[in-house]
Protein backbone atom coordinates (compact mmCIF):
# COMPACT_ATOMS: atom_id res chain seq x y z
CA UNK A 1 0.00 0.00 0.00
CA UNK A 2 1.46 3.37 -1.02
CA UNK A 3 2.00 6.11 1.58
CA UNK A 4 -0.74 8.35 0.14
CA UNK A 5 -3.30 5.57 -0.07
CA UNK A 6 -2.41 4.34 3.41
CA UNK A 7 -2.84 7.86 4.78
CA UNK A 8 -6.22 8.19 3.08
CA UNK A 9 -7.37 4.82 4.39
CA UNK A 10 -6.34 5.58 7.95
CA UNK A 11 -7.86 9.06 7.79
CA UNK A 12 -11.12 7.43 6.73
CA UNK A 13 -10.96 5.01 9.64
CA UNK A 14 -10.21 7.80 12.11
CA UNK A 15 -13.05 9.92 10.74
CA UNK A 16 -15.40 6.96 10.95
CA UNK A 17 -14.45 6.24 14.53
CA UNK A 18 -14.90 9.90 15.43
CA UNK A 19 -18.38 10.11 13.95
CA UNK A 20 -19.32 6.81 15.56
CA UNK A 21 -18.20 8.04 18.97
CA UNK A 22 -20.16 11.27 18.70
CA UNK A 23 -23.29 9.64 20.03
CA UNK A 24 -23.94 6.54 22.12
CA UNK A 25 -25.71 3.64 20.38
CA UNK A 26 -27.84 3.34 23.51
CA UNK A 27 -29.19 6.86 23.00
CA UNK A 28 -29.69 6.66 19.25
CA UNK A 29 -27.93 6.00 15.95
CA UNK A 30 -24.77 8.01 15.26
CA UNK A 31 -24.54 10.39 12.35
CA UNK A 32 -23.35 8.34 9.41
CA UNK A 33 -23.24 8.67 5.64
CA UNK A 34 -26.45 7.28 4.07
CA UNK A 35 -24.26 5.84 1.30
CA UNK A 36 -22.97 3.28 3.81
CA UNK A 37 -26.53 1.84 4.01
CA UNK A 38 -25.89 0.87 7.61
CA UNK A 39 -29.48 -0.25 8.40
CA UNK A 40 -29.54 -2.52 5.35
CA UNK A 41 -26.10 -3.96 6.09
CA UNK A 42 -27.00 -4.62 9.74
CA UNK A 43 -30.24 -6.29 8.64
CA UNK A 44 -28.30 -8.46 6.19
CA UNK A 45 -25.91 -9.58 8.92
CA UNK A 46 -28.96 -10.68 10.89
CA UNK A 47 -27.84 -9.86 14.41
CA UNK A 48 -30.17 -10.21 17.38
CA UNK A 49 -30.12 -8.89 20.91
CA UNK A 50 -27.50 -10.61 23.04
CA UNK A 51 -25.27 -11.64 20.13
CA UNK A 52 -21.48 -11.44 20.25
CA UNK A 53 -19.90 -10.01 17.10
CA UNK A 54 -16.33 -9.19 16.10
CA UNK A 55 -15.94 -6.06 13.97
CA UNK A 56 -12.60 -6.39 12.20
CA UNK A 57 -11.03 -2.93 11.86
CA UNK A 58 -13.97 -1.38 13.69
CA UNK A 59 -15.11 2.13 12.86
CA UNK A 60 -17.97 3.18 10.65
CA UNK A 61 -20.53 0.57 11.69
CA UNK A 62 -19.34 -0.30 15.19
CA UNK A 63 -21.97 1.85 16.90
CA UNK A 64 -24.69 0.40 14.67
CA UNK A 65 -23.56 -3.12 15.54
CA UNK A 66 -23.61 -2.23 19.23
CA UNK A 67 -27.14 -0.93 18.93
CA UNK A 68 -28.22 -4.09 17.10
CA UNK A 69 -26.93 -6.51 19.77
CA UNK A 70 -28.14 -4.35 22.65
CA UNK A 71 -26.78 -4.05 26.18
CA UNK A 72 -26.77 -7.83 26.69
CA UNK A 73 -24.66 -8.35 23.56
CA UNK A 74 -21.05 -7.58 22.84
CA UNK A 75 -19.15 -5.96 19.97
CA UNK A 76 -15.42 -6.66 19.82
CA UNK A 77 -14.00 -3.73 17.84
CA UNK A 78 -10.69 -5.12 16.64
CA UNK A 79 -8.36 -2.49 15.21
CA UNK A 80 -5.47 -4.97 14.82
CA UNK A 81 -1.92 -4.20 15.84
CA UNK A 82 -1.07 -3.46 12.22
CA UNK A 83 -3.61 -0.62 12.05
CA UNK A 84 -2.64 0.80 15.43
CA UNK A 85 1.07 0.75 14.65
CA UNK A 86 0.45 2.85 11.56
CA UNK A 87 -1.95 5.27 13.22
CA UNK A 88 -2.15 4.87 17.02
CA UNK A 89 -4.69 7.66 17.60
CA UNK A 90 -7.47 5.45 16.27
CA UNK A 91 -7.47 3.62 19.61
CA UNK A 92 -8.38 6.84 21.41
CA UNK A 93 -11.33 7.39 19.10
CA UNK A 94 -12.61 3.85 19.54
CA UNK A 95 -12.09 3.90 23.29
CA UNK A 96 -14.24 7.03 23.40
CA UNK A 97 -17.01 5.05 21.75
CA UNK A 98 -16.48 2.17 24.17
CA UNK A 99 -16.68 4.56 27.13
CA UNK A 100 -20.17 5.54 25.96
CA UNK A 101 -21.19 2.01 25.05
CA UNK A 102 -20.31 -0.64 27.64
CA UNK A 103 -21.12 -3.42 25.16
CA UNK A 104 -18.15 -2.37 22.95
CA UNK A 105 -14.73 -3.86 23.69
CA UNK A 106 -11.75 -2.45 21.80
CA UNK A 107 -8.57 -4.42 21.15
CA UNK A 108 -5.37 -4.05 19.13
CA UNK A 109 -4.13 -7.63 18.87
CA UNK A 110 -2.32 -8.80 15.72
CA UNK A 111 -4.78 -9.75 12.99
CA UNK A 112 -3.74 -13.40 13.23
CA UNK A 113 -4.72 -13.67 16.91
CA UNK A 114 -7.42 -11.06 17.32
CA UNK A 115 -10.59 -13.10 17.70
CA UNK A 116 -12.37 -14.05 20.90
CA UNK A 117 -14.30 -17.33 21.07
CA UNK A 118 -17.97 -18.35 20.91
CA UNK A 119 -18.93 -15.56 18.52
CA UNK A 120 -22.27 -15.32 16.75
CA UNK A 121 -20.84 -13.24 13.90
CA UNK A 122 -17.65 -11.83 12.43
CA UNK A 123 -17.82 -8.78 10.16
CA UNK A 124 -15.01 -7.35 8.04
CA UNK A 125 -15.85 -4.21 6.10
CA UNK A 126 -13.67 -3.02 3.21
CA UNK A 127 -10.57 -4.54 4.74
CA UNK A 128 -10.55 -8.15 3.56
CA UNK A 129 -8.43 -7.08 0.60
CA UNK A 130 -5.92 -5.58 3.05
CA UNK A 131 -5.19 -9.05 4.38
CA UNK A 132 -3.31 -9.56 1.12
CA UNK A 133 -1.28 -6.35 1.08
CA UNK A 134 1.45 -4.72 3.16
CA UNK A 135 -1.09 -2.99 5.39
CA UNK A 136 -1.84 -6.25 7.19
CA UNK A 137 1.56 -7.81 6.91
CA UNK A 138 0.42 -9.39 4.55
CA UNK A 139 -1.53 -11.84 6.69
CA UNK A 140 -1.76 -15.60 6.34
CA UNK A 141 -5.24 -15.46 4.79
CA UNK A 142 -6.07 -19.19 5.00
CA UNK A 143 -5.04 -19.16 8.67
CA UNK A 144 -7.12 -16.03 9.29
CA UNK A 145 -10.24 -17.57 7.76
CA UNK A 146 -9.71 -20.75 9.74
CA UNK A 147 -9.38 -18.65 12.89
CA UNK A 148 -12.70 -16.98 12.06
CA UNK A 149 -14.26 -20.42 11.58
CA UNK A 150 -12.92 -21.61 14.94
CA UNK A 151 -14.07 -18.46 16.75
CA UNK A 152 -17.68 -18.80 15.61
CA UNK A 153 -20.35 -20.90 17.24
CA UNK A 154 -21.87 -23.65 15.04
CA UNK A 155 -24.31 -21.81 12.80
CA UNK A 156 -22.40 -18.55 13.28
CA UNK A 157 -21.98 -16.16 10.36
CA UNK A 158 -19.04 -14.47 8.66
CA UNK A 159 -19.86 -11.37 6.63
CA UNK A 160 -17.44 -9.83 4.13
CA UNK A 161 -18.03 -6.45 2.48
CA UNK A 162 -15.42 -5.09 0.08
CA UNK A 163 -14.74 -3.23 -3.15
CA UNK A 164 -15.17 -5.18 -6.38
CA UNK A 165 -12.15 -5.75 -8.62
CA UNK A 166 -12.22 -6.81 -12.26
CA UNK A 167 -13.46 -10.37 -12.62
CA UNK A 168 -10.60 -12.83 -12.86
CA UNK A 169 -8.07 -10.46 -11.28
CA UNK A 170 -7.87 -12.45 -8.05
CA UNK A 171 -5.71 -10.52 -5.59
CA UNK A 172 -3.93 -8.48 -8.26
CA UNK A 173 -5.61 -5.20 -7.30
CA UNK A 174 -5.49 -5.43 -3.51
CA UNK A 175 -2.43 -3.23 -3.08
CA UNK A 176 -2.83 -0.97 -6.11
CA UNK A 177 -6.58 -0.28 -6.27
CA UNK A 178 -7.65 -1.60 -2.83
CA UNK A 179 -10.10 -3.97 -4.47
CA UNK A 180 -10.48 -7.73 -4.64
CA UNK A 181 -12.18 -10.13 -7.03
CA UNK A 182 -15.34 -11.37 -5.25
CA UNK A 183 -14.73 -14.86 -6.64
CA UNK A 184 -11.42 -14.97 -4.78
CA UNK A 185 -13.13 -14.13 -1.50
CA UNK A 186 -15.71 -16.86 -2.04
CA UNK A 187 -13.00 -19.39 -2.81
CA UNK A 188 -10.96 -18.37 0.25
CA UNK A 189 -13.83 -18.55 2.70
CA UNK A 190 -15.38 -21.73 1.34
CA UNK A 191 -11.97 -23.41 1.61
CA UNK A 192 -12.04 -22.68 5.36
CA UNK A 193 -15.18 -24.79 5.77
CA UNK A 194 -17.92 -22.17 5.45
CA UNK A 195 -21.04 -22.40 3.32
CA UNK A 196 -22.29 -19.42 1.32
CA UNK A 197 -25.53 -18.39 3.03
CA UNK A 198 -26.52 -15.24 1.13
CA UNK A 199 -25.24 -12.35 -0.95
CA UNK A 200 -26.61 -8.86 -1.44
CA UNK A 201 -26.41 -6.17 -4.11
CA UNK A 202 -27.44 -3.30 -1.82
CA UNK A 203 -24.02 -1.67 -2.28
CA UNK A 204 -23.62 -2.52 -5.94
CA UNK A 205 -22.90 0.35 -8.34
CA UNK A 206 -22.94 -0.37 -12.07
CA UNK A 207 -21.30 2.98 -12.84
CA UNK A 208 -18.04 1.74 -11.32
CA UNK A 209 -15.91 0.03 -13.98
CA UNK A 210 -13.58 -1.52 -11.32
CA UNK A 211 -10.43 0.01 -12.80
CA UNK A 212 -9.97 3.01 -10.49
CA UNK A 213 -8.35 3.20 -7.08
CA UNK A 214 -11.14 3.35 -4.48
CA UNK A 215 -9.70 6.67 -3.22
CA UNK A 216 -10.04 8.28 -6.67
CA UNK A 217 -12.39 11.25 -6.21
CA UNK A 218 -14.53 10.09 -9.13
CA UNK A 219 -15.51 6.88 -7.34
CA UNK A 220 -14.67 7.38 -3.67
CA UNK A 221 -17.72 6.60 -1.58
CA UNK A 222 -19.53 5.19 -4.60
CA UNK A 223 -17.60 2.07 -5.54
CA UNK A 224 -19.22 -1.18 -6.57
CA UNK A 225 -19.18 -3.33 -3.44
CA UNK A 226 -20.06 -6.95 -2.77
CA UNK A 227 -21.63 -8.26 0.43
CA UNK A 228 -21.43 -11.95 1.30
CA UNK A 229 -22.75 -13.86 4.28
CA UNK A 230 -21.16 -17.21 5.02
CA UNK A 231 -22.28 -19.68 7.67
CA UNK A 232 -20.39 -22.16 9.80
CA UNK A 233 -22.24 -25.50 9.54
CA UNK A 234 -23.98 -26.71 12.69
Amino acid sequence: MGKIALSLLLASLISAATSASAQSPQSGAPTIDPAWKAPEVIAFIGLKKGDKVADIVGGRLTASLAQAVGPTGKVYAIETAEVVEAHPEIMGKMKALAAQSPNVVVSDDPVASALPSALDAVFIRQNYHDLYDKFMGPADVPAFNKAVFAALKPGGIYVVLDHVAVAGSGIGATDTLHRIDPARVKADVLAAGFKLDAESSILADKSDDHTKNVFDPSVRGHTDQFLYRFKKPK
